[in-house]
């Protein structure tokens, strides 16, 4: 494949998740909700006790280290250097983090079961870019390994788009305005610093189908094994689900 050329300017998610911000706006995410989750999820999946498991695109750890306290050796990469600098905190002799673009061959592996949770996937400028990322993600599987993918459901998100909202945090208040541009869902994000220095941040996640992602997987050379709707995982209904978790193998 030839290379991509460089981006002409700093792409979004480099900036805006190494910002302290980022970790401000989000920071009541449910991690009760992040463990039942993968609770329900490991029952499904049932690894073996010795089974090797990526976190792929690890943000700040939070499920890779519950994944290692249920026992498994876990390893978490992501691209932000301020993120696996917090996660490495909690790092010991069976739980691992790296700084890693997903775009790059991974360096280390095989894994038995590799995780790509929260919607962190399809934010990349070029469709190829996507592919290449799971290339990456099945070069690094062990044969018949297999690979979880968490992302929003496109279809019910762009028609409930919430086009304004505010939030205050630590006496920060954030602008929040959602739109489609293109392909890609954009959430526009302005707030005031303390110091009053106006702040604006974007996320532009590819507003990617149930029938695009297949065509992904196939480009990478992976069985699509089931699609789910929801974290009690509910079989996927385009209509109502909240989620499109897909369940893949090599």
């Amino acid at each position: 494949m030839t290379p991509l050329p460089a981006p002409a300017e700093p792409e979004w998610f480099s900036t805006w998740f190494d910002s302290p911000y980022y970790h401000l706006l989000y920071h009541d995410r449910n991690q009760a909700e992040a463990q039942a989750f993968l609770d329900t999820l490991l029952t499904r999946l049932h690894p073996k006790p010795q089974a090797r498991l990526l976190d792929f695109a690890c943000g700040k750890g939070r499920h890779s280290i519950y994944l290692s306290e249920r026992g498994y050796d876990v390893t978490g990469i992501d691209l932000s250097a301020e993120s696996i600098a917090a996660a490495r905190r909690h790092a010991h002799q069976h739980l691992h983090f790296a700084v890693h673009d997903m775009r790059e061959p991974l360096p280390f592996g095989p894994f038995d079961f590799i995780f790509n949770l929260f919607t962190s996937f399809g934010y990349f400028q070029h469709e190829s870019e996507n592919v290449l990322a799971l290339r990456n993600a099945t070069a690094a599987l062990r044969p018949g390994g297999k690979l979880v993918i968490d992302f929003l459901n496109t279809e019910r998100t762009v028609r409930e788009l919430v086009a304004h909202e505010q939030k205050t945090v630590n006496g920060i208040t954030f602008q929040l305005r959602r739109h489609l541009d293109r392909d890609f869902i954009v959430k526009e994000i302005d707030f005031r610093t303390a110091d009053s220095q106006e702040m604006h941040f974007e996320e532009r996640v590819r507003a990617l189908s149930r029938e695009r992602f297949e065509e992904y997987f196939l480009l990478a050379g992976l069985r699509l094994v089931d699609v789910l709707g929801d974290y009690q995982l509910r079989p996927y209904d385009e209509a109502s689900s909240p989620r499109m978790i897909f369940i893949l193998k090599k």
